[in-house]
């Protein structure tokens, strides 16, 4: 799919669906990593992440234009265009769209990496960083004492 397809799925769905016209862009992002779709309040465009119609096809990419295209209509026309509003809730539920996307099998979720574990030679308290931490300049936020380097944990 390249994007005037993209771009006449989405007017064909807008008038199927809402019974109005989508007056903007539609277009795909690469950049976009943790979600599906957006909505740009500003420009009223909708950004489409094209791994999901990579990986998962055009139905995906239309669950993802009917979540977006219920932002865009009630944004434009001045109602509650936000996740937890009622009219978003119930426009979504009308036309049928998912409220999240199904997630990539590409994708992993990173796990938060704990290298250096601090810890108070006063009142014993830890701290667990990613970066180091120069031990001279910051002291135990909980009693002022000196910190000390307690473990170093080296992932491979």
């Amino acid at each position: 799919m390249n994007q005037n397809q993209l771009q006449i799925l989405c007017e064909q769905l807008s008038i199927e669906l809402f019974d109005k016209q989508f007056l903007h862009t539609v277009r795909f992002n690469n950049r976009l990593r943790t979600t599906g779709g957006r909505y740009l309040l500003r420009s009223h465009d909708i950004e489409i992440n094209p791994k999901y119609y990579n990986e998962q096809g055009t139905e995906a990419v239309i669950d993802i234009l009917k979540h977006e295209l219920c932002h865009y209509h009630l944004h434009i026309e001045g109602r509650g265009y936000q996740h937890k509003d009622q009219d978003f809730k119930s426009l979504l539920k009308k036309v049928g769209g998912p409220r999240f996307c199904k997630p990539l099998s590409t994708s992993k979720k990173r796990k938060q990496l704990i290298k250096y574990i601090y810890e108070c030679n006063v009142c014993k308290q830890t701290y667990k960083r990613k970066r180091r931490m120069d031990t001279v300049r910051y002291v135990c936020g909980r009693c002022r004492g000196k910190l000390s380097l307690k473990e170093n944990v080296n992932h491979s």
